[in-house]
């Protein structure tokens, strides 16, 4: 019996897209999801499984990332798209046992920091139309919503907090994940069997609750809907090393906090140029600052107002393209590709999925099968798995000679600048309520020489792993030897204690000469270089 490879549904960001390519007849469209429809842009053009086989839930929302494309702030409904013949059957005879569901939080409101800043820009403007009028500059040219223009956010004090589009959008997918595993799922609740785990983040604990409403609807007894009440648990984010483990590891903080700057240097030029472009055009003296702040802006208005006429309408098709390379820059260098341990330090979620995965394959009567769905970074699991591979003709072995260098641990190459064609798309890889599911299939009754396989999902689109021979559904054994193991040979302590004893650098040989120290130093610098071919 032969496994499909698949492919990956297209991606178009301005156009409203639905579930079709997700599930079978499980696809349906998000409700309450909203998109970018193109004609308001202005200027942006899853047999019973055996009884002692249950389910347990370790549902966990984390997500604090700034994902900063106009794309890449869409909701899920927007930013999943495709066709119905992406779906991907299991074999016969195979029946899902354990599952990992890693989701991102709903759609969310501005947090405090951004409303300041967007507060500010409300004042910049200001100055800015005041400056003109006074140097007897004509502002026939300055767009009419700009000329007191007030913030949407200006009167909240707090923010970050889940929108209603946000519950909805995680209630919707507990109600497709039940659809998709309904056998898997059919026990009654029991939070030994169904926990669900979120973060200390309101946002994320919400959206785990949303997401329980809708997996268990219909289930209880309270209510029209007959809803049940349902436990979420945490961790303190102080120890949460699972899934909060970059807010443990201090080698990630400074590593963040050194290369933010660098981040910045490297948007800088971008910004400016636009500014001079925007000046240009609207008669304004725009600053880098205040183009970094109208970007913010558009993005919150298309996502959360559905305004793309406004701040969106100010910049050019190259524009946007320019501003979204900057933000999929920043998130490869803090939270991808850029550095191996953006995903080193999440040994600890991986060994528990594992674990889990085994724990399922060896269980016996009074023991459960593990569906867990634990979330921080979507990145994180994209990097270990390399998901975030659109696949296209000529596509699949670049993404293994990719594979093989995250296997090695090396930084890869930064995202090509627009025009050039990129694969790393942060909206790709994590809109709001995105996720990741591992499912474990058991194939008792099938002829193949292994037992048990793994299935990826990727914001509900099957996805063919490079590290599996690009197969669909992988044996387990191979999955844990190719994909896992060079990942699990790293302790979380050793890698994020700063004061950890770093290794000892080779003893120079003995000569004495100049002429030898410099040919060891040499060699030392020149075995650290590690090439980078590949872009993403």
């Amino acid at each position: 019996m032969s496994f499909p490879r698949s492919t990956m549904c297209a991606f178009n960001p301005f156009k409203e897209q639905s579930h079709a390519c997700s599930q079978g007849s499980y696809a349906t469209k998000i409700q309450g999801a909203n998109s970018l429809p193109a004609n308001q842009m202005r200027s942006l053009p899853f047999s019973s499984i055996p009884s002692q086989r249950k389910s347990l839930i370790s549902f966990s929302i984390l997500l604090q990332i700034e994902l900063g494309a106009l794309n890449k702030e869409k909701q899920y409904g927007a930013a999943k798209g495709g066709r119905h013949s992406n779906y991907v059957p299991a074999p016969d005879g195979c029946i899902p046992i354990h599952l990992n569901l890693v989701a991102r939080h709903g759609t969310r409101a501005p947090t405090k920091k951004r409303i300041k800043e967007l507060n500010n820009l409300e004042k910049q403007l200001e100055m800015l139309l005041s400056a003109a009028a006074r140097n007897g500059l004509s502002l026939h040219k300055v767009p009419s919503w700009l000329k007191g223009w007030k913030s949407p956010w200006r009167e909240k004090v707090n923010g970050g907090e889940l929108i209603p589009e946000g519950e909805q959008e995680l209630y919707d997918l507990g109600i497709r994940t039940r659809k998709l595993f309904p056998d898997l799922l059919s026990d009654d609740y029991h939070p030994d069997i169904y926990t669900i785990k979120a973060t200390q983040i309101p946002r994320a604990s919400a959206s785990a609750v949303a997401f329980g409403m809708g997996l268990f609807r219909g289930r209880g007894s309270l209510g029209l809907d007959r809803h049940r009440a349902f436990s979420v648990v945490s961790e303190s984010r102080a120890s949460d090393t699972m899934l909060r483990f970059f807010d443990c590891c201090q080698r990630y903080e400074d590593y963040r906090k050194n290369q933010e700057p660098e981040v910045e240097k490297r948007r800088e030029p971008v910004l400016d140029d636009i500014s001079k472009s925007l000046t240009e055009r609207y008669g304004l003296n725009f600053t880098w600052q205040h183009i970094s702040s109208l970007w913010f802006l558009c993005k919150q208005e298309a996502s959360l107002l559905d305004i793309t006429d406004q701040a969106c309408g100010m910049f050019s098709l190259s524009e946007v393209a320019l501003l979204e390379w900057t933000d999929d820059m920043e998130v490869f260098i803090l939270k991808g590709y850029g550095n191996s341990l953006n995903y080193r330090m999440g040994v600890p979620l991986l060994q528990d999925i594992v674990q889990s995965m085994e724990k399922a394959i060896t269980a016996k009567e009074g023991t459960h099968t593990h569906l867990k769905g634990q979330c921080w970074k979507l990145y994180l699991l994209c990097s270990i798995f390399l998901l975030a591979e659109k696949q296209v003709p000529g596509s699949y072995e670049k993404a293994r000679l990719r594979f093989k260098q995250i296997q090695r641990e090396q930084s890869l190459q930064l995202p090509p600048r627009p025009p050039a064609t990129r694969i790393w798309k942060g909206s790709d890889v994590a809109p709001f309520a995105g996720n990741n599911m591992l499912v474990l299939y058991s194939c008792p009754a099938t002829n193949l020489s292994d037992e048990y396989f793994v299935q990826v999902l990727h914001n509900e689109e099957p996805i063919a792993m490079p590290g599996c021979d690009g197969l669909n559904f992988c044996p387990f054994q191979m999955f844990k030897d190719k994909i896992v193991a060079p990942h699990l040979e790293h302790d979380f302590d050793t890698l994020c204690t700063v004061n950890v004893e770093e290794p000892t650098p080779p003893t120079p040989p003995p000569e004495p000469s100049k002429l030898s120290l410099f040919r060891w130093l040499f060699s030392l610098w020149n075995d650290d270089k590690q090439p980078r071919t590949d872009e993403l």
